[in-house]
């Protein structure tokens, strides 16, 4: 695993911490815009957009909507652009699945949140990498995932595999993740690592914490195991091209 590097503690609180990386040829196969496409790469950590308490109301919607489904591995993944739920061995889409009855699990109070939780994110990371937030556009997928120690059941449970988000999915210029639990008080293992030459730098997950990254494969990055316990967080993920864009989820 090569040298590991803690780049935010689990016990500390980070008002802004940013490391620039040199960018990947990544962005030149795909159309450049000009003001988003990343000139600039690097990762950033902090806590200081997000509040626990706003992060563990977040935490409520998560779990609400997972509890009508879940995967019989060890990942569930909840997506409330798309619909998307995980269940069993597959997924189905929550809101033709569930109907009506989706209006007693979410709130209009619920989604609101959630866009809000969203801006701030946006604005933060247009504000580190020196961009407009108008020309950058939510993209999917962007959703919420829980983590335990299940053993995997689908390739869909192999959640630690090292990925670059640019070559899995095309339209991720810039992506974050939004803690929603505790390393080491609610769960084990789970931490998020760059994989640079030699070396790996690690973000031990905090409650409301928000890390971010250019989605090129500067940074190449996995998931730990998740040991015990349960892990939940939040993909937000950012396009610089109006095509791929996506609203905010509506309730249905």
């Amino acid at each position: 695993d090569g040298v590991t590097e803690v780049l935010a503690h689990h016990s500390e609180n980070l008002q802004d911490k940013f490391i620039e990386v040199p960018c990947s040829e990544d962005y030149n196969s795909h159309k450049r815009f000009e003001g988003c496409t990343p000139r600039r790469c690097g990762r950033g950590v902090t806590d200081g957009v997000i509040t626990r308490e706003e992060a563990e109301r977040i935490r409520r919607i998560a779990e609400r909507g997972l509890s009508l489904g879940g995967s019989d591995g060890g990942a569930s993944i909840l997506d409330l652009h798309s619909g998307a739920l995980s269940l069993g061995k597959h997924f189905v889409n929550l809101y033709r699945y569930f109907g009506d009855r989706i209006q007693d699990i979410f709130t209009e109070e619920d989604f609101a949140l959630y866009r809000a939780v969203r801006q701030r994110i946006q604005q933060r990371i247009a504000q580190v990498f020196g961009i407009s937030s108008a020309s950058m556009y939510l993209t999917k997928p962007t959703f919420f995932s829980r983590i335990n120690s299940t053993e995997a059941k689908t390739t869909h449970d192999e959640y630690w595999h090292p990925h670059v988000d640019k070559v899995t999915y095309g339209s991720f210029d810039y992506t974050s993740l939004l803690y929603l639990s505790d390393y080491t008080e609610d769960f084990g293992g789970g931490r998020f690592v760059f994989m640079d030459p030699g070396s790996n730098k690690t973000i031990e997950p905090r409650a409301g914490r928000v890390s971010f990254f250019t989605s090129g494969s500067e940074n190449l990055h996995r998931v730990e195991k998740v040991h015990w316990g349960t892990r939940y967080a939040i993909t937000i993920s950012f396009t610089c091209n109006p095509d791929h864009g996506i609203g905010d989820p509506v309730l249905m």
